[in-house]
Order: structure tokens, then sequence, then C-alpha cells
């Protein structure tokens, strides 16, 4: 009887000490599979804007803006007519050196763009000052380097300007013409977007393409830093859609 009690302490202690070492290797594993994942989401440096099912972190009117299907869609229709430009806006902070990505598509009759190194009006709602990447469904002004509620055309697609006070954009080179970049843009698709900014330098890429390129020498309307929006014009119908959008800060 007592031998027997012998064996099977025995045999329990051998399990025992088998099931702390498959545990622990479970553990390892598990916390490997953790650390390739956050390595392979972060090694870029870039981070996730957009959580894919909802606008947490994000700003602006629900009435046009809306998170559905791994996607923020911007819309406004026959019935929901706006008085102002709306901005979805990132709370996320307010960027002076980064890069920005994401993909969009935008209906023919759209008319949209992603604000940066932007500032919030105080007398209109939802309103931003600032520089914009533009967007647009016919693929107009796409690529292009406007000011939102400031000094409008700063730099048009294929050009590189330089900026000064009191001054038209003065423009220093050429990336191609206008309409040869254009086709490089997928009308009514998914497109990519990329801005570059640093220092005062600010670029814009789409599909992986320089689209232009601006140096704000202007010390006066210039901005170092400021918040990020998406925007729906004023339009008698659009949509616009966004995905994947990330962001990496300096």
């Amino acid at each position: 009887m007592i031998k027997n009690l012998k064996s099977l302490t025995g045999i329990c202690a051998i399990a025992w000490i088998a099931a702390c070492n498959n545990s622990g290797e479970q553990s390892t594993a598990e916390t490997s599979t953790a650390k390739d994942s956050t390595t392979a989401t972060a090694g870029d440096g870039f981070v996730s804007m957009f959580d894919g099912k909802t606008l947490k972190g994000w700003k602006g009117d629900t009435v046009y803006w809306r998170a559905e299907n791994g996607e923020i869609i911007g819309e406004e229709t026959p019935d929901k007519q706006l008085k102002n430009n709306s901005f979805l806006i990132w709370t996320g902070g307010e960027p002076s050196d980064f890069e920005f990505k994401a993909e969009f598509k935008i209906n023919p009759e759209g008319n949209s763009g992603v604000q940066y190194r932007s500032e919030e009006l105080k007398d209109i709602p939802l309103a931003l000052k600032g520089y914009q990447a533009d967007i647009d469904g016919a693929n107009t002004y796409t690529g292009q380097n406007y000011e939102e509620r400031g000094r409008g055309f700063l730099a048009m697609r294929g050009q590189i300007v330089d900026l000064k006070a009191g001054q038209k954009p003065i423009v220093t080179g050429s990336l191609g013409s206008s309409d040869s970049l254009k086709a490089l843009i997928k009308p009514n698709d998914w497109n990519s977007i990329h801005i570059i900014a640093k220092g005062n330098h600010l670029k814009h890429y789409i599909n992986d393409v320089l689209m232009s390129e601006a140096t704000d020498n202007d010390s006066t309307a210039s901005k170092a830093k400021g918040v990020i929006g998406l925007q729906v014009h004023v339009m008698p119908a659009m949509k616009v859609e966004y995905r994947n959008l990330k962001i990496k800060m300096e």
C-alpha cells in the first residue's frame, strides 16, 4: 500500500513537472507571436489612425461621416446639404514633421482632400484652415497642394514651387505635365495617397508618384504643425471613402 502510494506520488510529480514545462512553452509561443505581430504592424514606424469599425479618435458631423466595412465614408446627399465644407478631424495630436498614408475612392462628382498642419475655425463648427492634399473625382486637382481658407493654390499637380511672402508661387521645377500625371490616377477606384511634411518641405504622392512639391518660405503664413482632417466639400451630392489610414510622426 505504502509502496503503491510512493509510485503514485512519483507519477503525479512527473506529470506536474511536464505540465509546467508545457505551460511555459505555450506562454513563450504566445509572447513570440504577439511580438512578431507588433513588429509587423509597427516595423515601419507607422501606426493606424482608424480601428476599422468606429470613428473613435475622430470628431465630425455624423450626418455626413460614418465608419462602415473597414472604411471611413464621407457622403453628402440632395436631402442633406452642407452650408460649409465639413471635416472629420483626427484627435490624435497636431503633428509637425510626419508621413501620412491612406487609400481613397471618390465618385466622379466628388471633392475632398486631406487637411494637415491645420487649425479649427472658432466661428464655423468643424471647419479647418491650412494645407490640403487635394482630391477630386474628376482628377482635375488631385495631388496638388491647396491651402483651405488661406492662400489658395500653392502647388499645382506637376509643379515644384517655392512660396514667399507677398508673392505668387514661384515654380522652380517640373514633375511632369498635369495630364501625364493624371493618367496615373484611377477614376472612381481605389488610389493611394502619401503626404510627407518635414520642416517647410511638403510633398504629395498619389499611387507612389510625386505629384506636387512645395517649400514654404512664407514666414507669415506657413504652418509648422496642426491637426489632420478629411473633407466633404459643399456639393449637390458626393461620396468619398478612405481606408488603411496611418501616420508616422517624428
